[in-house]
Order: structure tokens, then sequence, then C-alpha cells
């Protein structure tokens, strides 16, 4: 693989592990008036799908070529 795509492919993969983490760790609270519940359950899904691409694509950019 060439050498920039390696590069590229990395620092993607870096930006999306931190982003999964970072929309897995800090909670999403939403205020309601005129409901007592204040916080509601928070999906990760979306974190999940971020941190596996994240993952994959630093996989991808430490493979080495076949030369």
């Amino acid at each position: 693989m060439n050498k920039n795509i390696k590069t590229i492919l990395l620092v993607v993969g870096i930006i999306l592990l931190a982003y999964g983490f970072y929309t897995m760790v800090v909670p999403e609270t939403k205020v309601a008036v005129g409901d007592v519940s204040l916080l509601e359950a928070q999906d990760n899904t979306n974190a999940y799908i971020a941190i596996a691409l994240g993952i994959l694509a630093v996989v991808l950019s430490l493979i080495k070529g076949s030369k």
C-alpha cells in the first residue's frame, strides 16, 4: 500500500477512536420541563460503530505491503 494512504488511514483511525470513546463516555443529558425524568438512557450504538471503524482503519494502516 502507498505510504500516504497508510498515513491517512492511521490519522482517520485515531480520530474515529477518539470520537467513539468521547461519545461513549460523555453522557447526553436532556432536560424536559414537564417531565420528572431529567436523564434519559444513552444509546451507544454510534459510538461502537465509530470505535469499530477506527480499529479497522488503524489495522489496515499497519498491514505491510507485499514487496
